[in-house]
């Protein structure tokens, strides 16, 4: 049994190690205060917003099912990288998001393998209402952390795109619409001041 244990603490200390990297895997968006984000930071920050937000919504939520997801939905970035939205999804993303979950979750016990797998399949699914949420909250995130952002950080492309970005996403809800719609506003407001 103890040897077991060991294995397996090992096989997590390992996984825990390699998903460092997603602190140093630097994202397009920016801060407020000039430096670029990690996808790390951003994860949390999509957490905290999904916490602070389930309340709000129609119909309840398992926020600890979602924190779960939003905390390991990008992790398959750390192989894969991180396209940039309005660049496009390249063709062979998924495939490479699959290929990359499968090796990181390799490392870990058989059981937390499954587990972790089963929650990022779940978010890219979209199909549970706490995956839409997640999804969701996901784009809202990304759009108020580019308007928290010095407008020299955009690219031209982005200032359209911001206001499409997540839309399709938050159509499902009153709530999810009303807080895109005061996302836009803040874009809409920080162009005009250019």
């Amino acid at each position: 049994m103890a040897r077991k244990l060991d294995k397996n603490l090992k096989q997590i200390l390992k996984f825990l190690e390699e998903a460092e990297k997603l602190k140093s895997l630097m994202r397009h968006s920016w801060l407020s205060t000039g430096r670029r984000e990690s996808v790390a930071e951003h994860s949390w920050r999509t957490a905290l917003l999904a916490i602070v937000l389930a309340g709000q919504m129609e119909n309840k939520i398992e926020i600890g099912k979602v924190v779960m997801m939003l905390t390991v939905h990008d992790i398959a970035e750390i192989y894969a990288g991180d396209p940039w939205a309005w660049k496009g999804k390249p063709k062979d993303k998924k495939q490479k998001e699959a290929k990359a979950i499968k090796q990181l979750t390799n490392l870990l016990p058989s059981k937390q393998a499954r587990e972790i797998t089963a929650l990022w399949r779940e978010y890219e699914s979209k199909k549970t209402k706490e995956a839409m949420f997640a999804k969701a909250v996901d784009k809202l995130e990304t759009l108020n952390q580019h308007n928290l952002a010095n407008l020299k950080t955009w690219t031209k492309e982005e200032y359209a795109y911001n206001l499409v970005h997540g839309s399709e996403e938050v159509k499902y809800s009153k709530t999810l619409k009303a807080l895109k719609d005061l996302i836009d506003k803040q874009t809409r407001a920080k162009i005009a001041k250019k």
